[in-house]
């Protein structure tokens, strides 16, 4: 199976010591080296996923990877490229905001993967909550599970400073109805991304994240 190279993280590491377009266009070469790897790993990746979670057989890695050029219309941060690979592997690529799925970023020092809901949008929060809300003790298990404890720690993601609407101020899973993300996150060191395994590695993480993305997706139903 395919792995990150340590050529691919310093690429990463040099554009973000050099992000402008000069450079850029001088080492456009190391990029797109870095660009086939990724995607050649990114496949690798959701061949693997697939034999655990049957929506990312028809994925193809092309349209989960996301464009290394910033958006920086709306941004006080004007450097043009971002200096990380990262991907989307859902059912649905583009639409990061109606399905639980898995992230997977690559980035020297800060490289990390990643499921479950981001910022999902308001039908689809008040599913999530209400299904909290409804089996609990479902839910507990699979945030207080060992495997989940051990690779994840806790869940993780932006929390409401007031009562979410519709639910009583002494709730007592208040603190879980609070999130407005339900993250799942897993910190990589260098060496594990640039290990042999890594794709075997990534995928007994992701594989640990599925109960809980299955929960948040039952909800969406």
């Amino acid at each position: 199976m395919s792995g990150i190279s340590k050529n691919t993280l310093q690429f990463l590491k040099d554009l973000a010591k050099n992000n402008n377009r000069e450079w850029f266009a001088k080492n456009k070469g190391r990029y797109e080296e870095a660009k086939a790897e990724f995607e050649i790993f990114v496949t690798d990746l959701l061949k693997q996923i697939a034999k655990f979670d049957s929506k990312a057989a028809n994925l193809d890695a092309k349209k989960c990877i996301f464009r290394i050029y910033r958006d920086t219309r709306f941004s006080k941060d004007k450097s043009p490229y971002k200096p990380n690979f990262g991907a989307y592997l859902a059912d649905k690529a583009t639409q990061v905001h109606d399905s639980a799925a898995y992230y997977i970023h690559i980035e020297p020092g800060k490289s990390f993967l990643a499921g479950g809901a981001y910022e999902p949008q308001a039908p689809w929060i008040n599913k999530i909550r209400q299904e909290i809300d409804y089996n609990t003790k479902d839910f507990k298990k699979i945030i207080n599970a060992a495997s989940f404890k051990k690779n994840f720690g806790e869940l993780s993601g932006e929390k409401l400073k007031t009562v979410p609407k519709g639910y009583a101020k002494d709730h007592p899973e208040l603190s879980l109805l609070q999130y407005k993300s339900f993250l799942m996150m897993h910190q990589c060191d260098d060496k594990t991304v640039m290990a042999e395994d890594f794709t075997k590695y990534a995928t007994g993480i992701y594989k640990t994240m599925k109960p809980l993305n299955d929960f948040l997706n039952m909800a969406a139903e």
